[in-house]
C-alpha cells in the first residue's frame, strides 16, 4: 500500500559536508524498502547569478526561490522526497551575503516553508574541504556559514525534527535504516512495503 502522507527529508549544512553522498545513500535505502523516492538536487549548482563568496543578494534569492520551486515540482511524484539542502541552510547563505538583513522580506516565507519538511539531517563539518570545481574551499567561509546555521536552526527547525550527524560518518557502512524508520514514523506510515 502506498503512503497516504508523502514525506520530505532535507539534508542540510554548509558546503562540502557530504550532503550529496548522504542524499543518494538515503534515497537508496528508501528504494530498497520498496518505497518510491525522488531526489531534489542542490540548486546552487545551476545558479546563473553567482555563488560562493562572490554571491550577491539576488543570487541567493534565486537559490531560495529555485529550492522552493524544485520541491513543489517533485513533492507529489513519490512517497518520499529527499532534498540536497533546504530553505533553512540556503537562508544561511542569504543572510551571510546580506549581512543579516532581509532586503527582499523573505523571512516569513522561510519560516513557513521550513514547516513543510518532516525531518532534517544536519551534517557537521568534521571533514576537510575538497575541491569539486563548484563550491568554495575557503575554511573561513564555511565557518561563517556554520555560525549562522548554529544561530538560525533553533529558530526554524523544531528539535524533534532535527538529527545531527558528523560528515565523517557518511561512509558506505553508515546505517540509514534508523533514519528512514524515524521519517516513516513521523508521517505515520510503514517503511517496508507490506505484502
Amino acid at each position: 500500500m502506498h503512503w497516504r502522507n508523502p514525506a520530505k527529508i532535507a539534508f542540510i549544512g554548509s558546503h562540502s559536508v557530504r550532503k550529496t553522498n548522504a542524499v543518494h545513500a538515503f534515497a537508496s535505502t528508501i528504494g530498497r524498502a520498496g518505497r518510491s523516492v525522488e531526489v531534489g538536487r542542490e540548486v546552487i549548482r545551476f545558479n546563473p547569478l553567482g555563488l560562493n563568496e562572490g554571491a550577491t543578494p539576488e543570487a541567493q534569492l534565486w537559490v531560495l526561490m529555485a529550492q522552493i520551486q524544485q520541491e513543489l515540482e517533485l513533492r507529489n511524484r513519490a512517497e518520499v522526497l529527499v532534498t540536497d539542502r533546504s530553505v533553512v541552510d540556503n537562508f544561511a547563505y542569504f543572510l551571510r551575503v546580506t549581512d543579516g538583513a532581509d532586503p527582499f522580506a523573505v523571512e516569513p516565507l522561510i519560516r513557513s516553508w521550513a514547516g513543510t519538511y518532516d525531518l532534517f539531517v544536519r551534517l557537521l563539518p568534521d571533514v576537510a574541504l575538497l575541491a569539486d570545481g563548484v563550491r568554495s574551499t575557503n575554511d573561513a567561509f564555511r565557518d561563517e556559514i556554520e555560525a549562522i546555521l548554529d544561530r538560525i536552526i533553533p529558530i526554524y527547525i523544531p528539535r524533534e525534527r532535527l538529527l545531527v550527524v558528523n560528515a565523517s560518518d557518511v561512509t558506505e557502512s553508515f546505517d540509514w535504516w534508523a533514519i528512514a524508520e524515524r521519517l516513516a514514523d513521523l508521517v505515520g506510515e510503514q517503511l517496508r512495503v507490506l505484502a
